[in-house]
């Protein structure tokens, strides 16, 4: 049975006093936890772009269990179930309805699956999946409703705070908190999942820190207006998306600069992903201004790194490629090894000389 009503008021109030996505998925998987008794709460997520979207599991409690299981956060993407392999799932989020299945008699003990969608602004997240020994009533299933709209209108408050408001990308002052949590914690906010989930991490690796600089957008906005620089930089943000992967930070940090944190193992890995990067942008025609071009800076972030210091050895980079030609990837090490730039004078926010 359900339970009181101050308990289902705690659980608003925990629901909405985060501003981490990850901490907010586990407080919603606890909240049902707590209200429903069931037997499991899981929330998935759907990522990946239009023609490859795959569950990523966000949260997962089984009855008995303190605490949340999930997906690790730097997960391979192929390793992710797609997303016609859970179709009870891809029905509740195409139709936006939940569905019912079970009790199954022939099941030991019997079990009612309940999945109830996930949707902001009209668009599809993913799905609350409740595993429970009987169905679940009407009351249950109402309550369970309001608070998924209460999730979905705190959810589109933290997207038009996090969020630019042109590009969807991630606005440049969510950035220094996300640096210091991915960089040094590994972004981690619940724990890996057990034997029978995938554990297809990246292993030892790196982060990476890339700032995109936009060759020349003040003469396309002299030339064309800003309506069409707006759509230059929409397209550029869809580029990016494309580019890189679904667990990589994409940001922008006004204007025509953006900025990328990654992570991979070695530093070839990250001058070949942000090559591609530069390799699509001067590949795509833009409608009515036609080639735009970029010029990309990275560094490695270093242990102890502060977001101002990593940003301002990439921002070096970037200088160096636009006074030699604009259109290429430099990195601020190879810079450094080859005597061409002077070693940052920075560490931390710690300035040294």
């Amino acid at each position: 049975m359900p339970r009181t009503v101050p308990s289902a008021i705690d659980h608003l109030a925990a629901l909405t006093g985060y501003r981490d996505r990850d901490l907010l998925d586990v407080t919603l998987a606890h909240a049902l936890m707590d209200l429903l008794a069931p037997l499991s709460v899981a929330v998935y997520k759907l990522v990946g772009d239009e023609v490859d979207q795959r569950w990523l599991l966000r949260a997962r409690i089984d009855a008995g269990q303190p605490t949340a299981v999930s997906d690790p956060p730097w997960v391979a993407f192929e390793t992710l179930p797609p997303r016609d392999t859970l179709p009870q799932h891809e029905a509740s989020l195409r139709r936006q309805a939940l569905v019912e299945l079970g009790p199954d008699p022939q099941q030991n003990p019997p079990m009612a699956v309940t999945i109830f969608p996930l949707v902001a602004d009209g668009e599809g997240l993913g799905v609350i999946e409740v595993r429970t020994a009987q169905r679940l009533t009407a009351a249950m299933k109402r309550m369970v409703g309001s608070i998924l709209r209460i999730y979905r209108n705190f959810h589109g408050l933290l997207d038009y705070s996090e969020r630019d408001t042109l590009t969807g990308l991630l606005n440049r002052k969510t950035f220094d908190e996300a640096f210091l949590k991915t960089a040094h914690q590994g972004g981690a906010a619940v724990a890996a999942s057990d034997g029978d989930r995938r554990h297809g991490g990246l292993g030892p690796t790196k982060h990476w820190l890339g700032v995109v600089d936009i060759d020349h957008f003040k003469h396309v906005n002299d030339r064309f207006g800003h309506l069409i620089g707006d759509e230059v930089l929409l397209l550029v943000a869809r580029i990016l998306r494309n580019t890189f992967r679904f667990h990589d930070r994409l940001y922008r940090f006004g204007g025509e600069e953006f900025v990328v944190l990654l992570r991979c193992p070695q530093e070839t890995d990250a001058a070949h992903a942000f090559e591609r990067l530069r390799a699509n942008m001067e590949a795509y025609t833009f409608p009515q201004v036609g080639r735009v071009t970029v010029s990309i800076g990275f560094t490695e972030v270093q242990p102890g790194d502060a977001p101002s210091a990593a940003f301002e050895r990439a921002d070096r980079a970037v200088y160096h490629a636009k006074q030699h030609g604009r259109n290429q990837v430099c990195n601020h090490e190879a810079l450094v090894r080859s005597g061409v730039l002077a070693p940052s004078g920075k560490v931390g926010d710690i300035e040294l000389f």
